[in-house]
């Protein structure tokens, strides 16, 4: 990349960062940070590429007078964890919306394929789920109990082993990122299949309906997690793929923090829906208001934290810094 080409790319974000030094506005220390590893990125760059430059000058005044800063004044916030869930992890979830939107038309594709399999090859649903749950599931159904799987286990054992279980997933569909990405997408895969031909399999038995209704109080907030934790594998990829103006191991080191961050975000999800599976979802005799209900409002908590909340925060922090911008103009 050419230097004018570099400066230009990057001259808005420079001079936000320089107006938040020079005029003390008052931002988190965590923030701060982050604008500063940006900016010695940026340096670094800058110093391969453009040696004993303007650009490099600048940057490297920049990058001094932030450092003095953040190591005068950073303290560690008492509120931390709530603030990543509040403030940091939505800004950067705002990133990464697309590879979001990459694993969850992944997913939707093999939950196709494999209803469809399932429609038209007969063994599929076996030799996918295996004979033991098939038997075991025909067997709930025979006795009028198609639900009959969620009340197998106590409560308490139930909530436990599915969560751990769930996290084990995401953490799988975070990890195999290091393939590029591909083993991402592969757990998409795996799951999505897994998805569809289970739902086939009682459609077939006309109980779509009650299936659907019970699996979803609980699968809801579980499906949407598992999506989110292949997005994480996904980051971790395109840092590997996709350096920009980042050396190759910088930008890997990036995708691994911003891949973590979003599989931490994923916990207290998976927390909720190993209690609604493990408490909840084992009573069928709910009436369905009750049922749409607990989906609904799941749905609405996941598009809402991690679509419109991100965006919503996202356009507030570049307001915020366009006024500051406008003011110091003036």
């Amino acid at each position: 990349m050419r230097e004018a080409a570099f400066v230009k790319q990057n001259k808005d974000k420079w001079l936000t960062f320089e107006n938040v030094l020079s005029n003390n506005i008052l931002i988190s220390p965590d923030e701060l940070s982050s604008l500063y590893i940006e900016i010695t990125d940026h340096l670094s760059y800058a110093k391969t590429f453009y040696p004993n430059s303007n650009t490099e000058a600048y940057l490297n005044g920049l990058a001094s007078s932030a450092h003095q800063k953040i190591y005068k004044t950073k303290k560690e916030s008492k509120n931390r964890l709530i603030t990543f869930f509040t403030h940091e992890f939505p800004l950067m979830f705002r990133q990464h919306h697309r590879e979001l939107l990459v694993a969850f038309l992944v997913f939707i594709l093999f939950v196709v394929i494999g209803a469809f399999s399932a429609a038209n090859e007969g063994d599929f649903v076996r030799s996918f789920l295996g004979d033991g749950y098939v038997n075991m599931t025909m067997e709930n159904i025979e006795k009028g109990d198609p639900m009959g799987v969620y009340k197998e286990q106590g409560e308490f054992n139930m909530f436990l082993g599915i969560t751990l279980n769930n996290i084990k997933v995401a953490l799988m569909a975070f990890a195999y990122g290091i393939m590029l990405g591909i083993g991402s997408l592969f757990i998409m895969m795996q799951n999505g299949i897994m998805l569809g031909s289970f739902q086939y399999l009682f459609y077939e038995q006309g109980l779509l309906w009650q299936s659907a209704r019970t699996i979803w109080i609980h699968g809801t907030i579980e499906i949407s997690v598992i999506i989110i934790a292949g997005c994480s594998g996904l980051v971790l990829g395109n840092g590997m793929l996709f350096p920009g103006t980042y050396t190759r191991l910088e930008s890997f080191i990036k995708g691994v923090k911003n891949g973590l961050k979003i599989l931490v975000s994923t916990i207290p999800f998976f927390i909720i829906a190993g209690f609604l599976e493990g408490f909840v979802t084992r009573h069928t005799e709910m009436p369905d208001w009750l049922a749409i209900t607990i989906i609904i409002s799941s749905l609405t908590l996941i598009i809402f934290y991690y679509i419109i909340y991100p965006i919503k925060l996202s356009k507030k922090e570049k307001l915020k810094q366009e006024l500051t911008r406008n003011k110091t103009t003036i």
